[in-house]
């Protein structure tokens, strides 16, 4: 295991983000790495339906459920960086084993353990943001953080097609297991503990449940939790069928990668839009209007598609994904950040809870968005107009509570 020699020395601002960032992006590369890979996946493996290929995007996001639910009080009580060693273990014997898979089976329960080892470096990044972060500042460095963050998402799949292309689509997970030792080596090193030993709980089931209760009853805390799950589910459904729209509905394979990393870094460029934005403006207010142009353009999209039988020209197909996910981006981070605001002191748990309620939502949304798809693509404009309509409703219930707190005051 790495040792952290210099874990007492301080890192600035700038080396906090990236360290951060990579932390989280290594839930995109373990994600969107894969895509390229699927459908020679689904051959070797002898998977029948292609829809089914996508469970391997999905099936990791169960893990997550429920390795958040542990990672993130574990890391109350024993501090963040052992728990993210931890966590480490558990994701490189998850990819091993998908390495090696044989069938279909092994490799989805294979991507369950990746998801429940690839949790904890992903809930707590959140809980070290908010040890040190509070309010529109919080809001601020997240933006900083998905910025860079998203550039992986950026870069996957290129990375992806190019080892498919040389090495086959086994050498991605060796790809997952040398990104994540080199991410746990970085923060054994250079990051400093941010849950210090007298701020610590006890991991004592009693006490995980009272943490959970007070983040479940922190009623702005779950309204945002639900409406960031209902984006969340359609942006999933996106996301597993997003190889397959693109070479199905519009005929491109080789470019997949390209147009892929156009879209999220349209979402990483709202994101740095949004770190000077929510300081002069505040977060909720920007979220409101983020969501509204989320939830505008995919109703005109979900209109396009009646008109050309659900199969859009492809420039406009762009055009509106490239709003939608910067009001997404936007939406995220804001969201992210407002349901957090509130969790001084249960920050782990918190991370935790709103992790796993959140994608507990979006499951179902994405995989059944998902498997419905048939080449046309009336069913994730349907679902990104929907859920897009529940969050921005969810979240102005939300604001409403939260301005009548201050005028009782």
């Amino acid at each position: 295991m790495p040792t952290a020699s210099n874990a007492n020395r301080n890192t600035g601002l700038a080396e906090f983000i990236a360290l951060v960032a990579a932390m989280s992006a290594l839930v995109a590369i373990t994600i969107d790495a894969m895509l390229p890979g699927l459908p020679a996946m689904g051959i070797d493996l002898a998977v029948s339906d292609q829809n089914h290929t996508q469970l391997v995007i999905a099936f990791i996001f169960i893990g997550m459920v429920i390795g958040s639910l542990f990672f993130g009080p574990l890391s109350d009580s024993i501090g963040r960086k052992p728990a993210i060693s931890i966590s480490m273990v558990v994701f490189l014997i998850g990819s091993f084993i998908a390495w090696q898979a044989e069938s279909f089976t092994t490799m989805l329960i294979s991507r369950v353990i990746q998801g429940l080892g690839v949790s904890g470096p992903r809930i707590i990044a959140m809980a070290m943001v908010r040890d040190r972060f509070a309010g529109n500042q919080l809001a601020r460095v997240m933006s900083f953080i998905n910025a860079v963050f998203i550039l992986m998402p950026a870069v996957a799949p290129s990375i992806g097609q190019a080892i498919l292309v040389f090495a086959g689509w086994r050498a991605i997970f060796v790809l997952f297991m040398v990104f994540g030792l080199a991410v746990w080596v970085w923060i054994s090193i250079r990051q400093p503990e941010t849950n210090p030993k007298s701020q610590r709980k006890p991991f004592a089931i009693s006490l995980i449940w009272q943490s959970f209760l007070a983040v479940i009853t922190t009623r702005t805390t779950l309204l945002y939790t639900i409406a960031l799950g209902a984006l969340f589910g359609s942006f999933l459904g996106y996301l597993n069928a997003s190889q397959q729209i693109f070479e199905q509905s519009f005929g491109i394979v080789d470019q997949f990668p390209m147009y892929f990393a156009m879209l999220a870094l349209a979402f990483g460029s709202a994101s740095l839009m949004n770190a000077k934005m929510v300081m002069k403006w505040g977060m909720k207010a920007i979220a409101e209007k983020s969501l509204t142009v989320f939830v505008v353009a995919s109703v005109v999209f979900f209109i396009v598609c009646v008109i050309f039988e659900g199969y859009p020209p492809f420039w406009l197909f762009m055009a509106f994904a490239l709003v939608t996910f910067m009001a997404l981006s936007v939406s995220f981070g804001n969201l992210n950040a407002m349901s957090m605001d509130p969790l001084g002191a249960h920050a782990g748990m918190g991370a935790a809870v709103i992790s796993s309620l959140s994608t507990s939502i979006a499951l179902p949304i994405g995989i059944l968005s998902g498997q419905m798809y048939d080449g046309r693509l009336y069913v994730m404009a349907l679902a990104f107009s929907m859920c897009g309509a529940i969050a921005l409703a969810i979240t102005k219930d939300a604001r409403a509570i939260d301005l009548g707190v201050l005028g009782r005051h």
